[in-house]
């Protein structure tokens, strides 16, 4: 009789379980954002929206996915959207210019992007200033050197096609109606990679361990200031191969795209779950705070709403996960 009553119990500890994983709230908010956009208007849904939709989201998915480890250990990185703007700047400055083929000229512009990470990093840990300070210097740096490299125009336009670069980064393919770009397969790789270093590894531990208390890591064993240069040097990666992504698909390379990047991959990180104080992370919750976002970005345009009021839904969005992840939270550690 015993195992007969508490047999029905197990149901209840699951879903409440489940309910209490930081991806549950933002995963049941994507699945409502599609049926309403869709019931109001189905082309929502249309293939040629989807491939639409993708082509852009995914560039600027890569930041969020490095954001979002390095918001797990207890970081923010406001020098993205600039370094998204300058990478691809300073690539087709190069091979524009005739110094350099266009993989040289590439490998040159990541190069610096990582120099900037480990400058970032560099300050944050061993000066000790708050990353906030110094990303958002560096944010000045980065996007005033974009400006000043194109006197405030953008590249002039060229052709990639034959690059086998461009091929490999930006390439597409055709199913059927559906158009994919090798963008959207980088992000797929780069989200399966980060989720596993996250969960499966003992850097993840690292990670989590340095967000949560730095000087109990340390206590530990952790070197945590190379784990946050580490993640410092990959969140300006990530930007600027996003950013030269964005360059070769577009046949732009402006020195202001990027401009509120940081805030917007922000927003998405923590719609996802990620916490703001550090040491709790899931990059499954932050590729749905992604979509989130962008498809409510497509969405409110299809359905006739005018494009300049997204900041207030996303506002909205925010308040309201803020408020259910902490609800689901209590509801966890009382037990109920």
């Amino acid at each position: 009789m015993t195992l007969n009553k508490e047999t029905p119990l197990e149901p209840q500890s699951l879903a409440r379980r489940l309910f209490a994983r930081p991806e549950a709230g933002p995963a049941i908010l994507l699945l409502l954002e599609i049926v309403v956009f869709t019931a109001i208007n189905p082309a929502f849904l249309s293939v040629l929206n989807i491939s639409n939709t993708l082509a852009f989201t995914v560039e600027l998915g890569l930041i969020a996915l490095a954001m979002t480890l390095l918001m797990t250990a207890g970081e923010f990185d406001l020098s993205v959207g600039a370094v998204f703007g300058l990478t691809p700047v300073l690539m087709w400055a190069l091979f524009n210019s005739g110094a350099t083929s266009l993989p040289v000229a590439f490998l040159v512009a990541i190069g610096i992007a990582v120099f900037i990470g480990v400058v970032n990093g560099w300050f944050v840990t061993a000066l000790k200033i708050p990353s906030f300070l110094v990303t958002l210097g560096m944010l000045l740096v980065a996007r005033g050197t974009a400006l000043y490299i194109t006197d405030g125009f953008p590249q002039r336009t060229w052709s990639a096609e034959g690059q086998w670069l461009a091929s490999v980064l930006v390439g597409d393919v055709q199913f059927g109606s559906l158009r994919l770009y090798m963008s959207l397969f980088w992000f797929i790789a780069f989200a399966f990679l980060l989720h596993y270093v996250l969960t499966g590894t003992r850097l993840g531990n690292w990670i989590q361990a340095t967000g949560g208390n730095a000087n109990a890591a340390r206590a530990r064993g952790v070197n945590v200031a190379r784990t946050k240069i580490g993640l410092f040097v990959l969140s300006a990666f990530l930007s600027g191969f996003a950013g030269i992504i964005s360059s070769i698909r577009t046949s732009a390379a402006n020195p202001n795209s990027g401009t509120g990047y940081e805030l917007e991959v922000i927003a998405m990180v923590v719609i996802g779950g990620t916490s703001l104080l550090g040491g709790r992370g899931t990059i499954i919750g932050t590729i749905l705070g992604i979509f989130i976002l962008r498809l409510m970005r497509n969405g409110i345009v299809m359905i006739g709403v005018p494009g300049l009021a997204y900041n207030i839904f996303i506002g909205a969005i925010i308040l309201g996960m803020m408020a259910l992840h902490s609800w689901l939270e209590r509801r966890h550690h009382s037990g109920e």
